[in-house]
């Protein structure tokens, strides 16, 4: 049996607990890189979603490499999907209800979000690994990403008018109100995790596969290491040429946004695996791999917390903590550590969890 490569569990562990992070700082006060870019671009906060759909798709290949075209695989695969699916629906319900807004879950619940968008990518990508057993998958890679391509452009998907935006147009129409409460209030012109983006989540998490299975396939960690670098290096160089045509933009999932982010994945999961398995230096990220263990789960409960904890006004008393520690000036201060106190609630769990060999798998 091959030892467990501890780099996996410690990059998706870290994405996990940066996660948390950018998505619990206090209101707008966040310093700008744990923000997300309003349209092109990217910023620090902008890699941590595709990170962990990268590490959905390397799971993918872990795990089904054995099993690919077994009976009863698709049927895990739609149960898998359904559930990761059903609990981010549950996720926004759980928020509206927390909120006082129980009586507008049948005409606004939203449909879309983040577990939405990996259940669906992951279904599709699972799907087709588990229909050619791991081939042809540069072939759909770059056939999702050219057909999205050719939608952005027939499509004006960076339109920033949503009248003239089709990716924004087939949600709004397909969904009503269920979707983005921004692009309702007019505040975004697309939907971050809408229908028509997923095409090129598909994509993201198929590039992972091909990742796992560098990995996986290799005998020697040198040589996992050396496929990752060379799988990033070629497509990070495809990634930076779209981006002349196709910028970088996170909330429609460019497909140079694909390419760049699992560049930039891919890199660093090759300096992990040689960081932590070949030079055995893993003190520093036992805590990351606890995460990494329960990320899901560890995942889950911080979309939770956070809603409670404003309700119940523990939010605002952790900022005023805060506050009176470095003074109102420092507003981009008190926000980051507002964050890492969710971070260190989880952290907490994620330890307790593990000290008690409890891993939450769907």
């Amino acid at each position: 049996m091959k030892q467990r490569l501890l780099s996996l569990d410690v990059l998706r562990g870290l994405t996990v607990a940066a996660m948390i992070l950018v998505n619990n700082g206090w209101e707008n006060e966040h310093y700008a890189p744990l923000q997300h870019v309003k349209w092109n671009g990217m910023t620090v906060c902008d890699l941590v979603f595709p990170f962990f759909l990268f590490m959905v798709g390397v799971s993918i290949y872990i795990s089904m490499s054995r099993h690919a075209g077994e009976p009863g695989m698709v049927k895990k695969i739609l149960k898998r999907t359904f559930l990761l699916f059903i609990i981010g629906v549950a996720l926004h319900a759980w928020d509206m209800l927390i909120n006082g807004l129980g009586a507008d879950i049948p005409s606004k619940l939203r449909v879309w979000g983040v577990l939405q968008r990996i259940a669906l990518s992951y279904c599709f990508a699972s799907l087709f690994f588990n229909l050619f057993k791991g081939k042809y998958l540069w072939h759909a890679i770059i056939t999702l990403l050219v057909i999205y391509g050719i939608i952005l452009i027939v499509g004006n998907g960076y339109s920033q008018d949503m009248e003239k935006n089709w990716l924004s147009k087939v949600d709004r129409t397909l969904f009503g109100n269920h979707i983005y409460s921004k692009v309702l209030k007019g505040l975004s012109p697309v939907d971050p995790e809408g229908l028509v983006g997923t095409i090129a989540g598909i994509a993201h998490a198929l590039v992972g596969v091909v990742c796992g299975r560098a990995i996986m396939t290799a005998k020697e960690n040198k040589e996992k290491i050396m496929q990752l670098l060379l799988i990033a290096a070629s497509i990070g160089l495809v990634g930076y040429l779209l981006t002349f045509s196709f910028p970088l933009n996170k909330r429609i999932w460019s497909p140079s946004f694909t390419l760049v982010t699992c560049s930039m994945a891919a890199s660093l999961l090759g300096i992990f695996l040689y960081i932590i398995d070949i030079k055995g230096n893993t003190r520093w990220c036992r805590i990351f791999q606890m995460f990494g263990m329960n990320a899901l789960f560890l995942y889950i409960f911080s979309e939770m917390i956070p809603s409670v904890f404003w309700s119940l006004g523990i939010t605002e008393g952790i900022h005023n903590f805060w506050t009176m520690i470095f003074g109102e000036a420092n507003i981009h201060v008190i926000s980051l550590f507002c964050a890492l106190t969710i971070v260190a609630l989880v952290a907490l769990l994620a330890w307790i969890l593990d000290k008690k060999k409890i891993y939450i798998k769907l």
